[in-house]
């Protein structure tokens, strides 16, 4: 039986189409792989053998008809979920003991609509609690390792997402993205990763941690792959009111090469203190490369980028803060068992059910928010929030696109890196993408000269032009290949 967590969007709907296997028969085998490999990796928290099952046998009968194209673009395709995102019937317990036990009523819009486009539901994947770290180390569930090092973190909040990618189980992967969550794990594990324009997937079903800078998107090891997948997802949605109505056709522009294509590079960032030698040479080569296929080179200035972590952990906390107050023990989530008084079962509910970073950021957020405090922060986060966008929309009418490093180094092992503001830089170049709220992606280029791990390089979107990144991603495709499996992991060398 084939290793179908390694092939294309395209090569398993040629393989359905021609009947070399039937959905039932590579949604069994998917499941398969994941037992065989998941022990060592611990992507998923949850499989959904039913659902898969009953999905493929809709595949199937689309194939039996003829019809499997009219599907959608992920017909027949094996995809796993951030366990942030609802599934009517799945547990969603954003990885904390706050929600062990919660299952979901109903089901994400953005889940939703990989399944009308003949996804096959294959489970619920690891992650940071509540998406608050970068690591994927705060799981209460335990952590997900790398496939391409065990010893070191696949990254983070959506770690268990690109691990599964990386490590062939699935072929492709939705996660969210509130500073980085996408980006960054998709460097760390060597796979494309796409965060979207805000507004372009809609947020409703996925659990919150900043509701102003949140984004889903999809993880996959092709540029196609990955725009096949954000076609499925974009586009308005009535229960989201921050959604837009998109009708861009994001494979369109794959193939299109670089000639005339402007791409920004920011000096400021490729001299930033805590970046790595391997990393900027990894994006010095990638600029070179779009260069040599036809691009121009143009540089650009951001200069409010720097105050954009600053700006973060302000409104990100404050916001968590806000989100997470709905988890109180009595509509739902963790209530414990010890205290029968309300004011005291609150209190010991949410400190027991909540891991220390959730706890850390809830505090910080009720004291950015309170009385006297407010226009200390709040508020000049808020100008600065706008500051930085003015930056980057000043930035793309002078180009098309903007070249930068993803994080400032290769996935790091685990525990080397413990305090908090420390793992706080991991996000030092995607944040004030979200902050903005235009698209970013993180793009593989092959492994650091030192380290021997995946360096991805970030290639930011004006809004709503997200295209303009998956084209330059697409001519960097061709120079790099399309991102392979985790050497242990691929096909014959598990276990080895």
């Amino acid at each position: 039986m084939a290793d179908f967590g390694s092939q294309s969007i395209a090569t398993i709907q040629a393989g359905l189409t021609q009947k070399e296997f039937s959905a039932k028969e590579m949604t069994e085998a998917v499941f398969v792989r994941i037992q065989a490999v998941d022990e060592q990796v611990h992507a998923f928290l949850e499989t959904t053998e039913a659902q898969a099952l009953e999905q493929a046998a809709r595949v199937d009968a689309a194939v039996a008809e003829g019809r499997l194209q009219e599907l959608g673009p992920l017909a027949g395709v094996p995809v796993g979920y951030k366990d942030n995102m609802n599934l009517e019937g799945t547990h969603t317990t954003c990885s904390s003991n706050m929600l062990r036990n919660y299952v979901s009523p109903y089901t994400a819009t953005c889940v939703q609509r990989t399944l009308d486009a003949g996804a096959i539901p294959i489970g619920k994947l690891n992650m940071d609690e509540f998406a608050f770290g970068s690591s994927t180390e705060t799981s209460a569930f335990g952590p997900t390792r790398n496939p391409w090092d065990l010893e070191r973190v696949p990254g983070g909040s959506s770690g268990g997402s690109a691990a599964a990618v990386a490590a062939g189980m699935v072929p492709v992967t939705l996660g969210s993205d509130t500073g980085g969550s996408i980006r960054q794990p998709g460097s760390f594990c060597g796979i494309v990763a796409v965060k979207p324009t805000y507004g372009v997937v809609s947020r409703y079903g996925v659990v919150a941690f900043g509701s102003s800078l949140d984004q889903v998107g999809p993880f996959a090891r092709s540029v196609e792959d990955a725009a096949l997948t954000l076609n499925a997802l974009a586009g308005h949605d009535p229960h989201d009111c921050t959604s837009q109505d998109i009708t861009t056709d994001f494979t369109a522009v794959l193939g299109k090469g670089a000639k005339g294509l402007r791409v920004g590079v920011v000096p400021a960032f490729m001299e930033a203190e805590g970046l790595t030698a391997e990393v900027k040479e990894k994006v010095q080569e990638a600029a070179t490369k779009l260069q040599e296929a036809g691009a121009e080179l143009i540089e650009v200035s951001l200069p409010h980028a720097q105050a954009a972590m600053s700006a973060y952990y302000v409104l990100g906390p404050c916001e968590a803060f806000s989100n997470l107050a709905r988890f109180d023990s009595v509509r739902y989530g963790y209530c414990d068992p010890d205290h029968s008084d309300l004011g005291s079962q609150y209190e010991a509910s949410r400190a027991k059910g909540f891991g220390p970073e959730a706890r850390r950021r809830i505090m910080l957020g009720s004291y950015l928010l309170s009385a006297g405090v407010y226009d200390t922060y709040y508020y000049p986060a808020q100008q600065v929030r706008t500051l930085i966008t003015q930056d980057y929309l000043e930035a793309f009418t002078q180009v098309d696109v903007i070249l930068a490093p993803v994080a400032p180094r290769t996935a790091f092992k685990f525990g080397e890196i413990g305090d908090p503001t420390e793992m706080y830089l991991s996000d030092m170049f995607t944040i004030s993408i979200n902050i903005a709220g235009n698209g970013g992606m993180a793009m593989p280029v092959g492994l650091g000269r030192e380290s021997g791990m995946p360096v991805g390089v970030q290639l930011i979107a004006p809004p709503f032009k997200d295209e303009n990144m998956l084209q330059a991603a697409w001519v960097l495709e061709q120079a790099y290949g399309v991102a392979p499996v985790a050497p242990a992991f691929a096909q014959g060398k598990v276990g080895e």
